[in-house]
């Protein structure tokens, strides 16, 4: 694990997306925190270990999808399914597919395996699966606050991990959509030839030698979810560590279902759509949802 220095840091960013607003102060204490995305190879160590079997498995709880075709009841998950041509932007639907099957093991369904993908992150494991192997090890989830304090590698108030530009000199710092989502993927000639994950470290580590903090894949958070950050400016002191807010504020409006944050981007991060590539970026997730392009790091007070 790698210690990130604890401090007084600049969270969020008033230029972006709402959610994203009031950049204000926080502060954290120094921890510890795994270079990678835990990988499908630690998960597999995990499960060999337990047996445990992840939500994805297992057929949804029909209370929690009331009106839901019982057909679709049954153990997958969510995976890209990438369109033909342009479609419109406001309709995710258009992208997002139910697949059943879909695991950890086979994280675009039946028929997909991890050969070759042992060193890439771990996908479809939602809350409680990352919560469990954290657990397991001895460590935990990062809160939000801690997560962007690691992504910045010790670089404040800039757009990315690594400075102000996006591709500085051209060069890729991430694994990201290049061309227009979802259905033009223009990879660069050492890039992957279709949009999915890549190994961790296959791009250089931030400040703190971290891996991978921004693209690639989201990566869950133990905070719960509110629209935007608490205004510190007005308060005798930066907070501490903030987590906002409760269970219940943090309910999806259509579902109820509680919301974790989300931090990073991913794959599926386009410069025409969703381009939160980005530190300060963050998003809602159920807490009971697992797709391709989700996945977690533990952080740790102690070494281990």
């Amino acid at each position: 694990m790698e210690w990130i220095p604890g401090g007084t840091f600049r969270m969020g960013s008033d230029y972006n997306y709402p959610e994203e607003k009031p950049a204000t102060a926080a502060t954290v204490e120094g921890f510890w925190m795994d270079p990678t995305a835990v990988t499908n190879r630690e998960f597999a160590a995990f499960v060999d270990a337990t047996g445990y079997v992840t939500v994805a498995e297992k057929a949804p709880d029909p209370a929690m999808y009331p009106g839901a075709d019982p057909a679709l009841l049954v153990p997958g998950s969510i995976t890209f399914n990438q369109p033909s041509g342009p479609v419109d932007l406001s309709n995710p639907m258009l992208w997002w597919a139910w697949t059943p099957g879909a695991c950890w093991r086979e994280p675009w369904g039946p028929g997909s395996d991890l050969q070759g993908r042992e060193d890439h992150p771990v996908t479809q494991v939602c809350f409680q699966d990352a919560d469990a192997y954290a657990r397991w090890a001895g460590k935990s989830l990062p809160t939000e606050a801690q997560w962007e304090r690691a992504a910045r590698g010790g670089i404040e108030d800039a757009e990315f991990a690594w400075g102000s530009e996006l591709a500085p000199g051209g060069d890729e710092r991430m694994n990201r959509w290049i061309g227009r989502f979802p259905w033009e993927y223009r990879p660069k000639t050492d890039g992957p030839r279709q949009p999915g994950t890549v190994p961790v470290r296959s791009f250089g580590a931030n400040g703190f030698n971290l891996f991978e903090m921004t693209g690639n894949t989201w990566e869950w958070t133990r905070t719960w979810f509110e629209e935007g950050h608490a205004d510190s400016s007005k308060a005798c002191c930066a907070p501490r560590d903030p987590q906002i807010p409760g269970v219940d504020a943090s309910r999806d409006p259509a579902t109820g279902i509680p919301r974790k944050v989300l931090k990073g981007g991913s794959f599926l991060c386009a410069e025409n759509y969703c381009s939160r590539y980005r530190p300060a970026a963050r998003i809602p997730e159920t807490i009971e949802s697992a797709t391709c392009h989700i996945s977690f790091r533990c952080v740790s007070p102690m070494p281990t």
